[in-house]
């Protein structure tokens, strides 16, 4: 069947469109970098009544796109992972080989992700205000490693990244003398290497991915930062490549938020965000002991019940949060462990 010009063009812009939310292509990074919109600003109650069908479908069209959103906050966890990362990438910058490089390492949904995105974003603002006129640099790379990755999905995902073509008929050594060619002209800084713990050293492939990045790591004069779940007890710092990786890397372990100031106002940031016409203020902060509970601490459990919550008011008109209806949005498997964990350990004591 032959596909129609227009037809081609239309999957061609839903393709352009999916890569330019994505952060491990060069688009999405950069419009990650650029930040996400203002937040709408909240009607009166006046005029909100006042609107038609159609200007309040897109009234809360906007509100719902907000919520929708992940909030970063900028958690000690986050600033010490952006202050360790900036001293590497100083110290690594007359590096001619061993550079060093840094592990976040911790359970799912502890904001590892969230900690190395904002320290390439730092990065790479940096980068811009003392480059203010060059527009060909590439400061930070982003990729993820795939499932079952093997040394040529990896090396892919950087050329992906780059916007560099591969063939079929490409070889490793092609794709990564073209990864190393564009990296060294545009003056990549920082690499961001994602979902570490998809890499096994038990297996072949594994061990040839490890391998891979490592020769990346020497022929780049760029500081690397891994982030993965568990990567201290998966076995990926074990064995001959992995005491190579211990010995040249710094490890943060990210944790669930302990009950305290920190989570109060973790919980008070988020709040102030909400754009919901009859959420009175500081009824979300008053329920912070309660989602502590109720996410196990987890920061991603907490910003998907409290986003998830905000959505359903705007959809159902209820227009603002309460316990209940915080209760109503299902989380992750891991946030219901280790809420169990909590209450088990409060009834033992």
């Amino acid at each position: 069947m032959t596909i129609s010009k227009p037809a081609a063009r239309r999957t061609v812009s839903r393709e352009a469109a999916e890569a330019s939310r994505q952060l491990n292509t060069l688009a999405g990074w950069r419009k990650f970098i650029d930040g996400p919109p203002a937040p709408p600003a909240l009607s009166s109650r006046s005029t909100w009544q006042r609107m038609s069908a159609c200007e309040r479908d897109l009234y809360d069209e906007d509100r719902l796109d907000h919520h929708a959103r992940m909030l970063t906050v900028a958690t000690p966890f986050v600033e010490q992972t952006a202050i360790c990362g900036r001293r590497l990438v100083l110290l690594n910058r007359h590096a001619i080989s061993a550079r060093r490089g840094l592990i976040v390492s911790g359970p799912a949904g502890t904001g590892k992700t969230i900690a190395i995105t904002q320290l390439g974003r730092s990065h790479e603002l940096l980068d811009r205000a003392r480059h203010p006129h060059v527009t060909d640099r590439m400061p930070v790379v982003y990729v993820t490693v795939p499932p079952a990755a093997t040394a040529r999905m990896i090396a892919t995902e950087f050329a992906r990244f780059l916007g560099l073509p591969v063939r079929a008929r490409s070889n490793m050594t092609d794709i990564i003398e073209a990864v190393v060619g564009v990296c060294t002209d545009t003056r990549t800084g920082l690499v961001l290497v994602d979902e570490l713990h998809n890499i096994s050293l038990t297996s072949r492939h594994g061990a040839e991915v490890a391998d891979t990045l490592k020769y990346f790591s020497e022929r780049l004069a760029a500081t690397f930062v891994y982030a993965g779940i568990d990567i201290a007890e998966s076995g990926l710092l074990s064995g001959t490549r992995g005491a190579q990786i211990a010995g040249r890397f710094t490890l943060i372990p990210s944790r669930p938020f302990p009950y305290n100031s920190e989570w109060k106002g973790l919980v008070a940031a988020m709040e102030d965000t909400l754009r919901l016409h009859d959420h009175r203020p500081g009824s979300l902060t008053g329920l912070d002991r309660f989602l502590h509970d109720h996410t196990g601490g987890m920061i991603g459990s907490l910003s998907h019940a409290i986003r998830g919550a905000a959505v359903d008011a705007i959809l159902t008109g209820t227009e603002k949060i309460t316990r209940r209806s915080l209760q109503t949005i299902p989380l992750d498997h891991t946030a219901h462990t280790m809420a169990s964990l909590a209450k088990k350990t409060v009834t033992s004591r």
